[in-house]
């Protein structure tokens, strides 16, 4: 089962490489780092696969007891959701995690 904490999350503060995803967004040294500890690739196809304009997204996944999840994007704190999925299971490690896709580069808050 895969493992990862915000603890290993927050070490992350810019990044030194960009990692082009084949849906044509870019992610950084942190998101990859999340994907390969939680196995969660998954995760960045599903954030390009909305393909949004908004040049600031906020998107967020939580994770219930159950194992399912609901991922949301939002253009900024305090706004309405643009955009909800239902996932009915996912192994993916912690209870919630956050993302910033900025300009078409998706990154962790902490890299922001």
């Amino acid at each position: 089962m895969p493992t990862l904490s915000k603890y290993e999350l927050q070490q992350f503060s810019g990044t030194e490489h960009y990692y082009r995803h084949w849906l044509g967004i870019h992610f950084t040294d942190g998101v990859k780092y999340m994907a390969e500890r939680a196995g969660a690739y998954w995760l960045i196809d599903a954030i390009g696969s909305y393909r949004r304009k908004e040049a600031f997204q906020i998107w967020e996944l939580k994770v219930d007891a159950g194992k399912r999840a609901v991922l949301t994007m939002v253009e900024d704190s305090d706004e309405p959701v643009l955009v909800r999925q239902e996932i009915p299971f996912t192994d993916f490690p912690m209870q919630s995690i956050k993302l910033y896709l900025i300009d078409g580069i998706l990154l962790l808050p902490s890299e922001y």
